[in-house]
């Protein structure tokens, strides 16, 4: 396994810091990988995935969001900020000569992808893990004395014990996406991968996706997993299933 530092900037010119990790063998193919909401590239999920993946001979880059982790910026503009981040990191990959040509997300990452997806024409395949369909899920984690809060104003809030700060403008963002709409026209493979006792995000939103995305698409679930794979057999399946998957949609790697 090697890991190496790849950083690159988001559209205000922030740096956006991220790990690109390759296996022991040759790499057939690039992909990005876009992390849960408020979490980063460290989390377990993002790790495993990925160094999985890497095995596999996938060479993936996670990285972190902007304001989240290491990365400079505020945290908190919305869905919007998480696409132009991931679209800027498939062009830095590009331009360094390994460019991605498959698309994970998990959580909101995996709306980030399905949403920065049809931007980007290298992309051929996007695999979602426990993805909400609808942006607006994420605001049930959020307080609802947001939407009162004067524009430009932002407000001390505490998600999974941790502590922002948001603003209207973050809801704003998130109400201004059609999810379904952009699943509906992707124009890319789909994968979903969704378990069924997921209590953070509903089996119901993988259904919803699935329904959405034309063909070639696929469903797969993750059986017992819980919603942020925290164990390591979890994420080493997805890893292994998504791998297989990718392998008809991903093609050669440039030379």
């Amino acid at each position: 396994m090697t890991a190496e530092d790849f950083d690159f900037t988001n559209a205000a010119g922030g740096r956006l810091t991220g790990v690109l990790e390759t296996g022991e063998g040759p790499v057939r193919a690039w992909a990005v990988f876009a992390h849960c909401f408020t979490c980063d590239k460290t989390s377990l999920a993002a790790t495993w995935v990925c160094r999985a993946l890497a095995d596999h001979g996938i060479g993936v880059l996670r990285f972190d969001f902007t304001g989240l982790g290491e990365s400079e910026g505020a945290f908190g503009q919305g869905l919007s900020s998480d696409v132009q981040d991931v679209v800027r990191a498939v062009r830095a990959m590009a331009a360094s000569g390994r460019t991605p040509r498959l698309l994970i997300g998990h959580s909101f990452g995996g709306a980030a992808v399905l949403a920065a997806a049809g931007a980007l024409e290298s992309v051929t395949a996007v695999a979602v893990i426990g993805t909400p369909f609808d942006a607006e899920h994420v605001l049930a984690h959020v307080p609802e004395a947001l939407e009162g809060v004067a524009p430009g104003r932002r407000v001390p809030v505490s998600i999974a014990g941790r502590a922002f700060e948001l603003g209207a403008d973050f809801v704003e963002d998130i109400r201004s996406h059609n999810q379904q709409g952009r699943i509906e026209t992707l124009g890319r493979a789909v994968l979903v991968l969704h378990s069924p006792v997921d209590d953070v995000v509903s089996i119901d939103n993988a259904a919803a996706i699935f329904q959405a995305a034309r063909h070639p698409k696929s469903f797969v679930s993750l059986d017992d997993a819980n919603h942020l794979l925290t164990r390591r057999s979890d994420a080493d399946y997805a890893a292994g299933v998504i791998a297989a998957w990718a392998s008809r949609y991903v093609g050669d790697p440039e030379p």
